[in-house]
């Protein structure tokens, strides 16, 4: 006897509801179109698999067999289909999300996490890259979208959007170096050892340029490849650190200064690739999530003023 799944499926449906309506329910059917699939799986099994009552239908015990059996089946075609399917191309392109390294940091994986989700059919691929590289990435139509920052993209021809702010702070051990301090600029905090991001990293090398030929020569006690190890070290007491003021959370003991200098306020912008000039649905949707991500960044501020000579205090409460 050969079974079609969607007869296993609706029978399942029926055993679950109690009912034919119900389970005719579940599958979009007709009542009719149900009722007669149910006859037809009777006949060809050669064995009634319901007993009808007047409050709804059971199993017989062929039908709680049946039942059992094709639970199974269903379980191992899903499984055969997800096999299959894992040696086939995603049905369209990924999509393309470019960000420096302060976007990387909780804003772009907490809008990919909500997205793909929500978005089982569309694939996202995600790179970290400088502003100027995303913009010309950007423009030339080989990305969708990209967090950029302000300053860099100011003078670009692509649609721009305001996500958020991404001012630069100082950050240290609480109590040590930085304690009474409010703001210092940054040839002062260069001054002592710090710890930093990798060289290569899209906000080290944005910190860099903005310093010019005549940077103070840092000494770094290490680097690393993200932010919340740089300040992990950094509430450690292993050496100051420069990172995004949104990347300080209340899970570390820190003293936070503002940054003196002009070029450590800055923005975050969405910024939109050229592809055919027109988006797709999928690249409305993650730039919505996008959106959120970072509305919600900025409705859970992590770093607290405290009174006048002391500074700003990262911690529990």
């Amino acid at each position: 006897m050969r079974y079609d799944l969607d007869d296993l499926r609706l029978f399942l449906g029926i055993v679950a509801e109690g009912s034919i309506t119900g389970g005719a329910r579940r599958m979009h059917l007709s009542l009719p179109s149900a009722s007669a699939r149910v006859r037809a799986l009777e006949h060809h099994a050669g064995v009634a698999l319901l007993v009808r009552g007047r409050r709804g239908v059971r199993p017989t015990p062929a039908g709680t067999t049946l039942a059992r059996h094709a639970r199974e089946v269903l379980v191992q075609t899903a499984r055969l289909e997800s096999a299959v399917a894992s040696y086939s191309p995603s049905p369209t392109a990924p999509l393309v999300l470019l960000g420096g390294s302060s976007a990387m940091h909780r804003l772009v994986p907490q809008a990919l996490v909500s997205f793909l989700r929500e978005n089982p059919e569309v694939d996202v691929t995600v790179s970290e890259s400088r502003t100027l590289d995303t913009v010309r990435l950007l423009a030339s139509g080989k990305a969708d979208l990209g967090v950029v920052v302000d300053d860099d993209a100011r003078d670009c021809d692509l649609e721009l959007e305001p996500l958020g702010d991404d001012s630069l702070v100082v950050i240290g051990q609480a109590g040590g170096i930085l304690n009474g301090r409010t703001a210092l600029p940054y040839s002062e905090a260069a001054e002592h050892p710090m710890v930093g991001l990798d060289a290569d990293s899209a906000l080290r090398r944005w910190i860099e340029k903005h310093l010019g030929p005549h940077a103070p020569a840092v000494r770094y006690r290490t680097t690393v490849a993200g932010l919340n190890l740089v300040v992990a070290l950094a509430a450690a007491g292993v050496g100051l650190a420069v990172v995004p003021r949104r990347a300080v959370d209340g899970h570390h003991q820190l003293d936070v200064c503002e940054l003196q200098d002009s070029w450590a306020r800055r923005r975050h912008l969405l910024a939109w690739g050229v592809k055919d000039h027109v988006s797709s649905p999928a690249t409305e949707a993650l730039a919505e999530h996008l959106r959120r991500a970072a509305q919600s960044d900025l409705s859970s501020p992590a770093v607290h003023e405290q009174p006048p000579g002391q500074g700003f205090v990262v911690g529990d409460a």
